[in-house]
């Protein structure tokens, strides 16, 4: 099977910088895993990459469609498998970075999308989402605050639609990454994270959206973007509107790390701040120790 490295976890952490480091060790080429990513303008409140962080190393999957597109997860599994394909006959490695499970799931495992929809657990979906799901199927008067009956009505929409057989079956040989650190820590990185995005702009970039009427799946659901445009709407004051953005994200965090342990075999490193270098061996290593014992396996 190929070779398919995945470097996840909850924001703040270290993907961006453990992904190009690895790269450049492994051969490889980064493909995104971040829902949000693949729009073009939404930057500093997806905490994109920037050009000079890539060093030189391939980036695959960004900025590929317009903020008014919707773009699904039936859309990305095509755009990533052809693109894993790609990445393999050049001789690199691709290396799946980001925090949207369901993407990567939909990449790499056996996934049976009916009619290009696509449903599972809904672990990583907000309310808003779930509700928008259900809509497309039927009308709904289920409130958007009422996560058990969104749920609920969704698994019966899966259990009637979708063929779920072999849907935890890997289609490649695949190593889960995860980065972690203390839940505390965690929770101020992600508070600081969001002050540092108000400093460089998040609320110039969503109020220029706004202002040219961008009303998307991709601002709806977005975190950053749709807490902002409460605010730009006159429903809660710019203070609320970080605030939420804040406990959205520690949330979002929250069910990631739920994701992550129940759906995919995650090998979780602790992330050493004071010296990051120490993560990026620890995990080199690991990653060198998993080809060898494969090779060994094979003989």
């Amino acid at each position: 099977m190929k070779k398919i490295i995945v470097i996840t976890g909850p924001t703040g952490v270290g993907k961006t910088k453990l992904s190009v480091e690895l790269a450049k060790k492994i051969n490889g080429e980064i493909v995104n895993a971040d829902s949000m990513q693949v729009y073009k303008g939404l930057d500093i409140g997806t905490a994109k990459i920037k050009e000079k962080e890539k060093e030189s190393v391939p980036h695959n999957l960004f900025d590929i469609c317009d903020v008014m597109d919707n773009y699904t997860i039936f859309n990305y599994q095509k755009d990533a498998r052809k693109k894993i394909n790609e990445i393999i006959e050049r001789g690199h490695i691709p290396i799946f970075v980001g925090g949207s499970g369901l993407y990567i799931k939909a990449a790499l495992y056996d996934y049976k999308l009916v009619n290009e929809e696509f449903h599972s657990e809904f672990n990583e979906f907000t309310n808003e989402e779930l509700l928008e799901e259900i809509k497309r199927h039927h009308p709904t008067d289920i409130h958007v605050n009422n996560r058990k009956r969104l749920v609920r009505e969704l698994n019966k929409i899966k259990n009637n639609s979708v063929n779920i057989s072999n849907i935890m079956n890997p289609l490649y040989d695949i190593v889960v990454i995860g980065l972690t650190t203390e839940r505390e820590k965690l929770y101020n990185i992600i508070n600081n994270r969001v002050d540092k995005m108000i400093e460089e702009g998040l609320i110039n970039e969503v109020k220029e959206l706004y202002d040219k009427g961008v009303d998307s799946k991709a601002i709806e659901t977005g975190i950053g973007y749709k807490e902002l445009y409460k605010y730009f709407n006159g429903e809660i004051t710019l203070d609320e509107s970080i605030e939420l953005i804040k406990k959205n994200s520690r949330n979002y965090a929250k069910r990631q790390y739920t994701f992550f342990n129940h759906q995919m075999n995650t090998k979780w490193f602790m992330v050493d701040f004071n010296n990051f270098n120490n993560t990026v061996n620890d995990v080199y290593e690991y990653v060198k120790t998993c080809q060898q014992a494969k090779n060994i396996n094979n003989k």
